[in-house]
């Protein structure tokens, strides 16, 4: 394919934490791999992360401009001098969350900035949304405040976009409205893993031997332990323990300490049984992944193809225990590369996940199964060939 220049823009690039953070640099990396020339616009990091940044890996044919601030009208100035610097019309790939640019998830200056872009510049404006907008009703009125200006900043993407794309086809039916009557081509580009599988069986067998000393079956999770998924872990890890002794629980990744603290403190007769490791670098995350004999990955919108803890478990081929819901696409309920149990259901969440600790076969399917759906629909390279595909 012919080669393009790419600037992408974000609110978080590593070493800043986030799943936009991570998925940007995975882009970006495999953009350049592929021959093109890629610009990454992010905010400066803080000092306490300075250290960090001497250790973020320098990737070839990525130029890091760390230029944004915080979004403001001065930073918006300064990057569109820089920006100018380069041939037009300049491709730009948005990463759009609401709530990552500042102004308390309201950065209409940002909005009307693409805009001007656009309009003014002649640049090819795309976005790729990871959230839409809040929703009216969940929250305070200072939520509906926010959620009635989104609407507003998504008006005024939607008139500097030139195409859409979108990390789950849900979010087509939320956006398009706002396009007012505008033609534009939305398309799905589903988020994949940030996490390498390494093969590493000799330290797989020592990890599991640290947490299932007597050979225990090891339930495992990852995620960021938002309020929601709390929840749920709240309600379902503590039947699963009293009704299976011959298991353990193993929780992964930021937030993990604090999720074990929370459950431990209600359940204090569980503490030799549930374990949390924190952040984890890569390497240490994906063997201790390995380690576990199956993910319980619930989610209270559903299992969905934005799901980047759901894409990590698939990408090792673990088998998945999840749940379904009102952002569930189809081709779960297709693909028999998960169980997939309803949300509101959490006693079937529970017998499922007890069902497949005692059923080795059915583990072993549902690996294959994951692995053989996530090369197919949401490894990295179906992203890239997209994006380049629309360039040639």
């Amino acid at each position: 394919m012919q080669s393009t220049t790419w600037h992408l823009i974000t609110s978080e690039y590593p070493p800043q934490p986030g799943g936009v953070s991570d998925y940007t640099q995975l882009v970006a990396a495999g953009l350049a791999a592929a021959g093109d020339e890629v610009h990454v616009w992010c905010p400066a990091i803080s000092e306490a992360t300075d250290a960090a940044e001497n250790e973020t890996e320098h990737i070839e044919g990525v130029s890091l401009h760390r230029v944004m601030g915080r979004f403001g009208t001065v930073d918006l100035r300064r990057a569109g001098n820089l920006l100018d610097q380069f041939g037009s019309p300049r491709r730009l790939l948005v990463q759009w969350v609401p709530h990552g640019y500042g102004y308390r998830s309201m950065n209409l200056p940002f909005c009307l900035w693409l805009w001007q872009r656009a309009r003014k510049s002649r640049d090819n404006v795309e976005l790729m949304v990871h959230e839409p907008f809040l929703a009216f009703g969940e929250g305070s009125v200072t939520q509906d405040a926010a959620a009635i200006v989104h609407r507003l900043m998504t008006m005024i993407l939607l008139r500097a976009a030139s195409r859409v794309w979108i990390s789950i086809p849900a979010w087509e039916n939320r956006f398009r409205p706002y396009a007012l009557g505008r033609r534009l081509s939305f398309r799905w580009l589903p988020v994949a893993s940030n996490i390498t599988v390494v093969d590493d069986p000799e330290g797989v067998r020592i990890i599991r031997a640290g947490y299932a000393p007597e050979g225990q079956k090891i339930v495992g999770h990852f995620g960021t332990y938002d309020r929601n998924i709390k929840e749920v872990l709240l309600q379902s890890l503590p039947s699963l323990l009293r009704t299976s002794a011959d298991c353990t629980v193993l929780l992964l990744g930021r937030g993990s300490e604090a999720m074990r603290d929370d459950l431990i403190r209600i359940h204090p007769e569980l503490a030799n049984r549930v374990h949390a490791t924190g952040p984890l670098a890569e390497a240490k995350l994906s063997r201790h992944i390995k380690a576990c004999d199956l993910m319980l990955q619930p989610y209270i919108d559903g299992a969905s193809s934005r799901r980047t803890s759901l894409m990590v478990g698939l990408s090792h081929g673990m088998p998945i225990v999840t749940t379904s819901g009102r952002l569930t696409e189809s081709l779960w309920f297709d693909s028999d590369a998960v169980a997939l149990i309803p949300v509101e259901d959490m006693a079937a969440l529970v017998t499922a996940t007890k069902g497949l600790l005692s059923d080795e076969t059915g583990r072993a399917r549902l690996g294959v199964n994951a692995k053989a759906l996530y090369h197919e629909r949401f490894a990295v390279q179906r992203t890239l060939d997209a994006l380049r595909e629309v360039t040639a």
